[in-house]
């Protein structure tokens, strides 16, 4: 697990934040493109 998924997954939980805020974690590689499709339900790839 990355160091941020908690965090992430926290705020987008919460609705703090976006699915495209997420996505731009993996490209700053707080999360994995695997964690982001685990938080938001969606593939990365979309």
């Amino acid at each position: 697990m990355s160091n941020k998924y908690e965090k992430v997954r926290g705020y987008f939980d919460r609705g703090l934040w976006s699915i495209e805020r997420v996505r731009n974690a993996v490209v700053k590689g707080w999360i994995t493109a695997e964690e982001f499709e685990t938080i938001t339900g969606l593939d990365y790839g979309e």
